[in-house]
């Protein structure tokens, strides 16, 4: 356990139910009210609601494009407002940390210890050994070879940067050395570094499992393993490609288990300190996925046959 004897008061208490995977999931994504849906406590209904919306706007073709400016300069105003928000927020934030750390600064020490020594030599066998899988099951052993010939540069990048984003350029290059063809790297890459996040999802975990050490709940049990595999999965696909894009996933997990928020700043700074090699998994994973997505268009054989100028 990563948090034992870590014992914060908050002014609100947990509000987590007893509901198994399928309950929870199922409050997950829909909601008994349409207001509710403006909750953080229901951010994936939201999202679903997000998604139907903007498919509805696209299939109304030209009648809905009024209505698709209308989103459009709605979303560029939220992000002004955002914008301001987030002139305070940092100090208000680093605020309640410091007060935090001042206070019980040796048991949070203690946790994300404990949590560094769990999470980087778990990710890093999973870098080197899971990838090593994949790459054997999308090419054998010349994919490989080729898969770790041409990968680092890209793993160094993501490392460095903290931004799955700002690698697309250099995993699209890796991508082009290993062989995979144009048409897969170029839709893969792209969408992987907003959606597919091996490595923050295995951070989700750790996460959880402090807050659960943290108000003393039960973290066994075949029913709490696929929720907390499920959430760990919902908070990859809502993570932004950016330095310290997992805010949304943290803020994911406090409202499907009902933790209160004041929670939030003990596992953002876990999200902080995991950053570079969750980064470096997720960016990576992403050039692997695209060589098993070509094993399976392309056949067996793909690495063999593809062209010199692929």
């Amino acid at each position: 356990p990563p948090a034992p004897g870590l014992n914060i008061p908050f002014d609100q208490p947990c509000v987590s139910g007893q509901e198994n995977f399928v309950q929870q999931l199922v409050k997950a994504f829909t909601v008994a009210d349409f207001s509710e849906l403006l909750s953080r406590k229901n951010m994936l209904a939201l999202i679903v609601f997000s998604m139907l919306v903007g498919l509805a706007t696209s299939a109304a073709g030209e009648k809905g494009k009024e209505f698709a400016r209308f989103l459009h300069s709605g979303n560029q105003v939220m992000l002004k407002v955002i914008g301001f928000i987030m002139y305070y927020a940092p100090v208000g934030l680093a605020a309640y940390f410091a007060h935090l750390v001042g206070v019980f600064g040796p048991q949070l020490l203690g946790t994300y210890v404990r949590a560094m020594v769990l999470y980087y030599p778990l990710a890093m066998a999973y870098f080197f050994l899971g990838f090593s899988f994949y790459a054997y099951l999308a090419g054998g052993m010349r994919g490989v070879r080729t898969y770790w010939t041409n990968i680092l540069p890209a793993a160094f990048t993501a490392w460095g940067t903290g931004s799955s984003l700002a690698t697309i350029p250099v995993n699209l290059e890796a991508a082009r050395r290993i062989g995979v063809p144009q048409d897969i790297r170029e839709v893969v890459l792209p969408i992987g570094a907003t959606i597919h996040m091996d490595g923050s999802c295995l951070a989700a975990v750790l996460k959880m499992a402090v807050l659960f050490g943290l108000f003393k709940m039960s973290f066994s049990g075949w029913d709490m393993v696929l929720t907390v595999v499920g959430v760990a999965i919902l908070s990859g696909t809502v993570i932004s490609g950016i330095p310290s894009g997992g805010m949304l996933g943290e803020m994911l997990i406090i409202s499907m288990f009902g933790f209160p928020l004041e929670a939030m700043p003990v596992i953002t700074m876990i999200g902080t300190l995991v950053d570079p090699p969750a980064t470096m998994v997720n960016s990576t994973g992403d050039t692997v996925a695209s060589m098993l997505v070509a094993r399976v268009l392309n056949g067996k054989n793909w690495i063999a046959n593809r062209p010199a100028n692929c």
